[in-house]
């Protein structure tokens, strides 16, 4: 993977979990996110309730960031999150190769 200057830090976690994500985050030197309500479609996620298929509903949090950030926010969100237990939620990163726009830096 290609060294860039920001990466995308991405966060699927259960409904109402966005503000522990994100409190974590900003610990850690996430300026803020964005977030998106979702919901999960894995064969793990559905729950049958009175004979209907029911979907959890999800949080999907970006957070743009500097790569130097990305691996303690991560981190931070994992342990925050409860995200080492299984159907807790995941976090990821991606590299962003060009932003435009205002970022505020340090």
């Amino acid at each position: 993977m290609e060294c860039t200057e920001y990466c995308l830090v991405m966060i699927v976690v259960n409904r109402g979990f966005s503000d522990v994500v994100m409190e974590a985050a900003k610990k850690e030197g996430a300026k803020g996110g964005t977030i998106v309500h979702a919901r999960g479609t894995g064969k793990t996620e559905t729950h049958s309730f009175m004979g209907m298929e029911i979907q959890p509903e999800k949080d999907l949090v970006l957070i743009l960031t500097e790569t130097e950030n990305k691996k303690a926010i991560m981190k931070a969100i994992s342990e925050q999150a409860g995200l080492n237990q299984e159907g807790n939620g995941i976090v990821f990163a991606l590299p962003v190769e060009e932003v435009i726009g205002a970022i505020t830096k340090k």
